[in-house]
Protein backbone atom coordinates (compact mmCIF):
# COMPACT_ATOMS: atom_id res chain seq x y z
CA UNK A 1 0.00 0.00 0.00
CA UNK A 2 1.21 3.21 -0.61
CA UNK A 3 1.94 5.43 1.90
CA UNK A 4 -0.89 8.01 3.53
CA UNK A 5 -0.22 11.62 1.90
CA UNK A 6 -0.37 14.30 4.10
CA UNK A 7 -0.73 17.93 2.81
CA UNK A 8 -0.11 20.52 5.70
CA UNK A 9 -1.39 24.22 5.74
CA UNK A 10 -1.97 24.17 2.39
CA UNK A 11 -4.73 27.65 2.98
CA UNK A 12 -4.85 30.60 1.29
CA UNK A 13 -3.16 33.05 4.23
CA UNK A 14 0.07 31.25 3.32
CA UNK A 15 -0.10 33.57 0.47
CA UNK A 16 0.09 36.42 2.21
CA UNK A 17 2.51 38.91 1.14
CA UNK A 18 3.88 39.90 4.21
CA UNK A 19 5.28 36.42 5.28
CA UNK A 20 8.05 37.54 2.71
CA UNK A 21 10.16 35.64 0.53
CA UNK A 22 9.78 31.52 0.17
CA UNK A 23 11.67 29.03 -1.76
CA UNK A 24 10.32 26.71 -4.45
CA UNK A 25 7.91 29.16 -6.24
CA UNK A 26 6.04 25.26 -8.37
CA UNK A 27 6.04 23.79 -4.48
CA UNK A 28 1.88 23.71 -4.85
CA UNK A 29 1.94 22.70 -8.62
CA UNK A 30 4.15 19.52 -6.85
CA UNK A 31 1.47 18.78 -3.74
CA UNK A 32 -0.80 19.17 -6.59
CA UNK A 33 0.50 16.51 -9.24
CA UNK A 34 1.29 14.18 -5.53
CA UNK A 35 -2.46 14.91 -4.98
CA UNK A 36 -3.99 14.16 -8.59
CA UNK A 37 -1.78 10.54 -8.37
CA UNK A 38 -2.95 9.59 -4.87
CA UNK A 39 -6.82 10.38 -5.51
CA UNK A 40 -6.33 8.27 -9.17
CA UNK A 41 -4.65 5.49 -7.26
CA UNK A 42 -6.99 5.68 -4.96
CA UNK A 43 -4.49 5.62 -2.15
CA UNK A 44 -4.64 7.41 0.99
CA UNK A 45 -4.66 10.93 1.79
CA UNK A 46 -5.37 13.56 4.14
CA UNK A 47 -5.23 17.46 4.61
CA UNK A 48 -3.94 19.09 7.60
CA UNK A 49 -5.84 22.41 8.80
CA UNK A 50 -3.78 24.97 11.16
CA UNK A 51 -6.21 27.06 13.10
CA UNK A 52 -4.28 28.95 14.94
CA UNK A 53 -4.45 30.66 18.65
CA UNK A 54 -3.33 34.12 17.75
CA UNK A 55 -6.15 36.32 15.76
CA UNK A 56 -2.56 38.02 14.38
CA UNK A 57 -2.14 34.73 12.32
CA UNK A 58 -2.99 34.42 8.54
CA UNK A 59 -4.36 30.91 10.01
CA UNK A 60 -7.00 32.71 12.40
CA UNK A 61 -10.35 31.17 12.00
CA UNK A 62 -13.00 32.68 10.45
CA UNK A 63 -11.10 35.02 8.00
CA UNK A 64 -10.29 34.08 4.37
CA UNK A 65 -7.05 33.16 5.27
CA UNK A 66 -7.54 30.14 7.07
CA UNK A 67 -9.37 28.66 3.78
CA UNK A 68 -8.16 25.66 2.07
CA UNK A 69 -6.42 26.98 -1.63
CA UNK A 70 -9.04 25.81 -4.16
CA UNK A 71 -6.26 23.87 -6.58
CA UNK A 72 -5.54 21.86 -3.12
CA UNK A 73 -8.98 21.71 -1.41
CA UNK A 74 -10.13 18.26 -0.26
CA UNK A 75 -12.51 16.71 -1.90
CA UNK A 76 -15.61 15.23 -0.07
CA UNK A 77 -14.93 12.62 1.93
CA UNK A 78 -11.44 13.42 2.42
CA UNK A 79 -10.18 13.57 5.66
CA UNK A 80 -9.18 16.71 7.26
CA UNK A 81 -7.55 17.32 10.49
CA UNK A 82 -6.97 21.15 12.54
CA UNK A 83 -4.45 21.65 14.82
CA UNK A 84 -3.52 24.69 16.72
CA UNK A 85 -0.09 23.98 16.71
CA UNK A 86 2.83 22.69 14.37
CA UNK A 87 2.75 19.17 14.92
CA UNK A 88 0.38 18.08 13.33
CA UNK A 89 -0.10 14.51 16.08
CA UNK A 90 -0.25 17.12 18.84
CA UNK A 91 -3.85 16.72 20.18
CA UNK A 92 -5.73 15.64 16.93
CA UNK A 93 -6.31 11.99 16.84
CA UNK A 94 -3.93 11.38 14.14
CA UNK A 95 -2.06 8.67 15.11
CA UNK A 96 -4.76 7.09 16.69
CA UNK A 97 -6.62 7.46 13.35
CA UNK A 98 -3.21 6.00 11.04
CA UNK A 99 -3.45 3.08 13.64
CA UNK A 100 -6.81 2.58 13.28
CA UNK A 101 -6.42 1.66 9.49
CA UNK A 102 -3.48 -0.05 9.72
CA UNK A 103 -1.27 2.97 8.10
CA UNK A 104 1.88 2.80 8.73
CA UNK A 105 3.82 4.90 6.26
CA UNK A 106 3.69 8.70 5.52
CA UNK A 107 4.63 10.54 2.39
CA UNK A 108 4.72 14.77 4.00
CA UNK A 109 4.61 18.18 1.93
CA UNK A 110 3.31 21.22 2.70
CA UNK A 111 4.67 24.59 4.99
CA UNK A 112 6.54 25.86 6.11
CA UNK A 113 9.23 23.49 5.97
CA UNK A 114 11.07 24.24 9.30
CA UNK A 115 7.77 23.97 11.48
CA UNK A 116 5.11 22.14 10.76
CA UNK A 117 6.75 19.95 8.18
CA UNK A 118 9.30 19.25 10.76
CA UNK A 119 7.36 18.79 13.57
CA UNK A 120 4.76 16.70 11.57
CA UNK A 121 8.27 14.51 10.71
CA UNK A 122 9.94 14.23 13.67
CA UNK A 123 6.64 13.05 15.29
CA UNK A 124 6.08 10.47 12.49
CA UNK A 125 9.09 9.35 13.05
CA UNK A 126 9.30 8.81 16.75
CA UNK A 127 6.19 7.33 16.69
CA UNK A 128 7.55 5.07 14.43
CA UNK A 129 5.91 5.29 10.57
CA UNK A 130 8.08 5.10 8.21
CA UNK A 131 8.10 8.90 6.85
CA UNK A 132 9.17 10.70 3.72
CA UNK A 133 9.02 14.15 2.89
CA UNK A 134 8.98 15.55 -0.93
CA UNK A 135 11.10 18.52 -0.56
CA UNK A 136 10.20 20.36 -4.00
CA UNK A 137 6.54 19.72 -2.37
CA UNK A 138 7.63 21.76 0.53
CA UNK A 139 8.39 25.32 0.82
CA UNK A 140 9.15 27.81 3.98
CA UNK A 141 10.05 31.52 3.93
CA UNK A 142 13.19 34.51 5.03
CA UNK A 143 14.01 34.34 7.98
CA UNK A 144 16.20 35.93 10.61
CA UNK A 145 18.37 33.01 12.49
CA UNK A 146 18.74 33.03 16.31
CA UNK A 147 21.82 34.92 16.49
CA UNK A 148 19.95 37.40 14.58
CA UNK A 149 21.67 36.78 11.08
CA UNK A 150 18.89 36.77 7.85
CA UNK A 151 18.80 33.48 6.11
CA UNK A 152 17.04 33.09 2.85
CA UNK A 153 14.30 30.55 2.77
CA UNK A 154 16.25 28.35 0.93
CA UNK A 155 18.73 28.13 3.72
CA UNK A 156 15.94 27.97 6.04
CA UNK A 157 14.53 24.73 4.20
CA UNK A 158 17.63 23.20 3.71
CA UNK A 159 18.29 23.30 7.21
CA UNK A 160 14.90 21.82 8.02
CA UNK A 161 15.32 19.17 5.56
CA UNK A 162 19.15 18.21 7.14
CA UNK A 163 17.30 18.34 10.36
CA UNK A 164 14.98 15.53 9.00
CA UNK A 165 16.72 13.30 6.71
CA UNK A 166 18.17 10.19 7.89
CA UNK A 167 16.99 10.65 11.43
CA UNK A 168 12.96 11.18 11.54
CA UNK A 169 12.27 10.57 7.58
CA UNK A 170 13.80 10.18 4.16
CA UNK A 171 14.19 13.12 2.51
CA UNK A 172 13.19 12.97 -1.42
CA UNK A 173 11.48 14.28 -4.10
CA UNK A 174 7.94 14.48 -5.27
CA UNK A 175 8.90 13.37 -8.93
CA UNK A 176 10.98 9.94 -7.20
CA UNK A 177 7.39 9.24 -5.42
CA UNK A 178 5.52 9.39 -8.42
CA UNK A 179 7.76 7.40 -10.74
CA UNK A 180 7.78 4.82 -7.61
CA UNK A 181 4.14 4.66 -8.12
CA UNK A 182 4.03 4.41 -11.65
CA UNK A 183 6.27 1.63 -11.94
CA UNK A 184 5.22 0.05 -8.52
CA UNK A 185 2.18 0.98 -7.74
CA UNK A 186 3.29 2.17 -4.58
CA UNK A 187 5.90 4.30 -3.38
CA UNK A 188 7.22 2.78 -0.47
Amino acid sequence: MPPLLILIDQQQGIRAPHLGPRNHPDAERRMADLLAAWRQARAPLLHVRHLSRSPSSVFWPGQTGVEFQPALAPLPGEPVFDKQVPDAFANSGLERWLHQRGIASLLICGVASENSVEATARSAGNLDFTTWVAEDACYTFAKRDFAGQPRSAEEVHAMAMANLHGEYATVTSSAAMLERLRTTGSPC
